[in-house]
């Protein structure tokens, strides 16, 4: 799902904050790449432009050939400073759509609000970015992120949450960092005990395909043992050292993946990239793009 740079900084952002193709058309003026527009980008990615001014980078993310975005700051009933129609409004005006929303701050007191928000700003999936509710964990002595509480708490609060979700008709998803696949001390796989626990009417998943890989785990085979679960993808790549990297620049094997979004029950995914070390997020996100075209992503 705020600020992942694994420092103090990351965790405060975290927990606060912590998806078109048209007929062509011969004309005198030069042919619109049309089939160049898709796909999702996580407005995280831009934050800090997002930040001063989040319109113009809403409109260069469409530049940048993305068609709809998921939402990283809500903060007093406001989508980056705009109410939830506000919001919606500067979006369609773009062209873009805001497909999801990673909602950290949300807990069973101020979920009826945020659900209504989320819903209003014409959002589809609320996203629980990491355990919620005081639950997640962040060593900055090892730079290690964790749960506190067991993950049969977790399930309660996600079942809680996802029908709340679902009477409101929205969708909530789960989205995983590496901790909730690497085994604990007495062999319990969080993100496994979230899979076969929560009421999957209610509760689904955004895989976050670089935190998967870090973990040493394999989405495949996550994708054959609980077919249908993963709604989204966080498309992120890793490079030689394990760090961030623009899609199609690093070591992540996409095209494998890609090739079981079915299976999956993929239904949208988003390009993230959580630190970009010097190299500006708006030409990360445009490296992104083409890497996409030449995975294959549509």
């Amino acid at each position: 799902m705020k600020k992942i740079i694994l420092s103090f900084s990351f965790l405060l952002a975290l927990i606060l904050g912590l998806v078109s193709c048209g007929p062509t058309t011969t004309t005198d003026e030069p042919a619109t790449e049309v089939s160049s527009q898709f796909g999702g980008l996580a407005l995280y990615t831009v934050r800090d432009s997002m930040a001063s001014n989040p319109k113009a980078t809403l409109q260069a993310v469409a530049e940048a050939g993305y068609t709809y975005v998921e939402a990283a700051n809500y903060d007093e009933g406001k989508f980056y400073g705009m109410t939830p129609t506000a919001f919606k409004s500067t979006l369609d005006s773009l062209g873009l759509k805001v497909i999801s929303a990673h909602m950290g701050m949300v807990t069973l007191e101020n979920a009826d609000q945020l659900i209504a928000d989320v819903k209003a700003a014409g959002i589809e999936y609320f996203v629980i970015p990491v355990p919620p509710m005081g639950m997640f964990t962040f060593d900055a002595a090892t730079q290690t992120l964790g749960m506190k509480g067991t993950a049969d708490e977790l399930v309660s609060i996600m079942n809680t949450l996802g029908e709340k979700c679902h009477a409101a008709g929205l969708k909530l998803l789960y989205h995983n960092h590496d901790f909730e696949f690497k085994p604990l001390a007495d062999g319990t796989v969080i993100e496994e005990v979230l899979l076969e626990k929560c009421n999957p009417e209610w509760v689904n998943f955004q895989m976050d395909l670089y935190w998967v890989t870090k973990a040493e785990s394999n989405a495949l085979t996550y994708f054959e043992k609980y077919p249908g679960r993963f709604k989204a993808w966080h498309v992120k790549d890793m490079d030689q050292e394990g760090k961030f990297a623009p899609v199609g620049t690093g070591t992540i094997d996409f095209k494998s993946i890609l090739a079981q979004r079915e299976k999956s029950g993929m239904e949208f995914y988003l390009v993230e990239q959580d630190q970009t070390f010097g190299l500006d997020p708006m030409e990360a996100i445009k490296i992104s793009h083409k890497g996409l075209i030449d995975i294959g992503f549509k």
